[in-house]
């Protein structure tokens, strides 16, 4: 062979590693890439549903804790109401009603037995 030969084959070579290394649309695979264009859109279309599904149940466990905690706000200020009415009556020299109970409960007072 003759180096012009050669010279001319390792450029034919090179020209066909970068055509490899090339990217975007190759000529000639239409049919190939419409089956894999329609797997891909699918996957795509079932990936949304399942991120659509968790958003919602992510959704219903948030409104669940808003509510729950709703509940225990509420809860805490009839409680707190309760204790201001106490308060008041123990200001005027009244004992509320209820307070002996709760003392007893809490121990602060010795049942008699």
């Amino acid at each position: 062979m003759n180096p012009s030969t050669m010279d001319l084959m390792v450029t034919l070579k090179q020209d066909c590693l970068r055509s490899e290394r090339k990217r975007g649309r190759k000529p000639g695979r239409k049919a190939a890439d419409k089956v894999d264009m329609k797997a891909k859109l699918e996957r795509s279309r079932q990936s949304a549903r399942e991120c659509r599904a968790r958003k919602k149940l992510r959704y219903q466990y948030l409104e669940e804790l808003v509510t729950d905690r709703e509940k225990a706000v509420i809860a805490l200020r009839k409680e707190l109401d309760k204790y201001r009415l106490w308060g008041k009556e123990l200001d005027e020299g009244r004992v509320p009603e209820g307070m002996h109970a709760l003392l007893e409960e809490m121990g602060a007072i010795k049942q008699e037995k």
